[in-house]
């Protein structure tokens, strides 16, 4: 079996790389850990974990936290990330 290439490899690199990309695009990805904490992937470099009843509760003040950060936003305090 012949090695591939220089232009194959960077070819494949460049593919890996659109596919990284587009999972980055706001898709998210849910797992459920050794201890059993769910963890969000794709809101940043790093997963959010929490445990089932801090799920509920996050869940649960929705409307607060959307509210929040509304109000936050329309005052300028918030720091928003340029798409």
């Amino acid at each position: 079996m012949a090695e591939p290439t220089y232009e194959e490899l960077k070819a494949k690199l460049a593919e890996m790389e659109k596919q990284g990309g587009a999972r980055r695009s706001g898709s998210l990805e849910f797992r459920v850990g050794e201890k059993g904490g769910v963890s969000v992937y794709g809101l940043g470099r790093f997963p959010v974990t929490l445990y089932y009843e801090q799920w509920t509760r996050l869940l649960e003040a929705v409307p607060q936290l959307r509210t929040f950060l509304e109000e936050n936003k329309t005052q300028g305090k918030l720091k928003l990330k340029e798409k």
